[in-house]
């Protein structure tokens, strides 16, 4: 009860600096001003709360953060402007004239700016570049796929994983491509993923890994419905999680958040799943709360900080799940092993926190490189 207390106490002083003291004019009294214009969801805002987490450090780096709703920017009565960089976000169905737009708004406000497009959406895909690319003199991203000739060649849908699981499982989907503006490789900068949210973040930074007893060996809440090609790949995971006999397991729908964290902290190993993008909040919750992560390989995929070192910081399975059995009581019956993984990849997440190499990685969000 005093742990839910607190984190209300510690979301409404947050919801609180957003609303009034991120909005204020800037003070001028540093050579960098930058401008976050955030959508106000919790995955979007993941990307937007270090910079505010790590306001003491960007100032020493010479930068001065403030926070506007993107939706409202331009139309409210005060907003934040002479900015030397602005950082914008914007809603995934987004179009050409509603960009142009806010821009037009941005540019009005900031007329020197340098901007940069905070791309939070869950695919490994770039749809947005030939929209965003000659806008924007950055392009930041949380997950890029490994092999960057593959944004060249056609998916059957939308995605890797849409590609993938729309063949296996005879779905049809339309092949598409999205062609990529030429200089655009030279703005794609990748930054961090969950690792970031406003829960999560001070966790990693304040706490140590959390011991205790952990009796439930795997934990497996799976939703399942939703697209086609989603639906299929999540039902042929509930089935293999179903399968495992002997086990103790934790499966069903969503529960409340504070008390899926608490089973995650009473378990040996969280199930994570690709979402409809490959990189998931439960791979980063699984780590936050000392769980082994098993998840489908992610040797295609490049995020920084690295969550995904095989063996080390996770455990891989064959995007088939041929595996999984195996994969599950091999690793329950080498408890030191478990422990090995879960405390690495917590001290990878913890190292990156406790740095300062957020600073770093933003750096081009307000200078250019020399």
């Amino acid at each position: 009860m005093m742990n839910r207390l607190r984190m209300k106490w510690d979301e409404l002083r947050h919801e609180g600096s957003r609303q009034f003291y991120y909005q204020r004019p800037f003070s001028g009294d540093l050579p960098h001003r930058l401008l976050i214009l955030g959508v106000d969801h919790r995955i979007p805002q993941s990307q937007v709360f270090p910079f505010h987490y790590y306001q003491n450090a960007l100032r020493r780096a010479g930068v001065e953060v403030r926070e506007a709703p993107v939706e409202s920017y331009g139309v409210a009565s005060h907003r934040p402007s002479g900015a030397t960089a602005v950082a914008i976000q914007s809603h995934f169905n987004t179009d050409e004239a509603e960009l142009d737009q806010l821009l037009s708004r941005v540019r009005e406000a900031n007329p020197d700016a340098r901007i940069t497009y905070m791309d939070w959406f869950a695919p490994t895909d770039l749809r947005l570049a030939p929209l965003v690319g000659d806008r924007a003199d950055i392009y930041l991203t949380k997950h890029l796929l490994r092999d960057r000739e593959a944004y060249g060649r056609p998916t059957r849908g939308e995605t890797t994983l849409m590609d993938h699981y729309g063949e296996r499982f005879g779905l049809g989907h339309d092949e598409q491509a999205i062609a990529i503006p030429k200089h655009f490789w030279e703005k794609l900068r990748l930054g961090p993923s969950f690792v970031t949210a406003r829960f999560m973040l001070p966790v990693f930074d304040k706490k140590s890994f959390p011991e205790g007893p952990r009796p439930i060996d795997l934990h497996a809440r799976l939703a399942v419905e939703g697209t086609p090609w989603y639906q299929k790949m999540r039902q042929e995971c509930a089935e293999a999680v179903d399968a495992l006999e002997g086990v103790s397991k934790v499966t069903g729908k969503g529960i409340r958040h504070d008390r899926f964290l608490a089973e995650l902290r009473q378990s040996k190993i969280c199930f994570s799943p690709f979402g409809y993008g490959e990189v998931c909040w439960r791979d980063f919750e699984a780590v936050m709360c000392g769980a082994v992560l098993l998840k489908q390989d992610m040797g295609h995929v490049e995020t920084d900080p690295d969550l995904f070192i095989p063996g080390e910081t996770y455990v891989p399975l064959r995007w088939d799940l041929s595996d999984f059995e195996l994969v599950v009581r091999g690793l329950l019956a080498d408890p030191g092993r478990c422990t090995r993984i879960a405390r690495a990849a917590f001290q990878r997440m913890q190292d990156y926190v406790r740095s300062d190499r957020f600073v770093d990685q933003m750096a081009p969000l307000w200078q250019e490189a020399v």
